[in-house]
Formats: C-alpha cells, sequence, structure tokens
C-alpha cells in the first residue's frame, strides 16, 4: 500500500467561505461540487464545475491536499501523489 506524508500531514483548518467557492461567490458563478483546501481552508469548486477553482488553488499556491466539502462525503485528495485518502 503507497503511503502519502501528505495526506498523513494533513490538517483540518476551518472553511474560509462555509457558504460555497470562495471566487464562484465572488464572481457570481456557480458550481457543482466543493472541495476544502487542508493547508489553508479554502473552499474551491470541483473539477466538474466550470471554473475548477479547487484545482486552480492546488496548482498556483502548491497546497497538495484537499477533502470533499459535501455533506455526508468523508475522503480527502493528494494532488502531488494522485492518491485518495
Amino acid at each position: 500500500m503507497q503511503i502519502c506524508q501528505h495526506l498523513a500531514q494533513a490538517q483540518d483548518p476551518a472553511p474560509r467561505t462555509p457558504q460555497g467557492c470562495e471566487e464562484c461567490l465572488a464572481a457570481g458563478d456557480r458550481w457543482v461540487h466543493l472541495r476544502k483546501c487542508l493547508s489553508c481552508g479554502h473552499i474551491g469548486c470541483c473539477d466538474s464545475s466550470p471554473n475548477k477553482h479547487a484545482t486552480a488553488h492546488a496548482t498556483t499556491i502548491g497546497h497538495p491536499v484537499i477533502a470533499s466539502f459535501e455533506p455526508g462525503e468523508d475522503w480527502r485528495w493528494c494532488y502531488v501523489d494522485k492518491i485518495i485518502g
């Protein structure tokens, strides 16, 4: 089994915009599903959303791990190692 240090060291910061995707809220856009950055609490929209703000945040800022911010979902994803946890 592959071990990912990013997932093992991920924190659980408070969401910066618990009401939705930070960038979509500012622009008046819509999203499909939400993801939370486990480094800073940024809330971004998923890759099924038109703007893909969660992945854009991870790519631009370099924060490696997101978690689903959807009710009833409990998973995390490491962009660096491309592994779910």
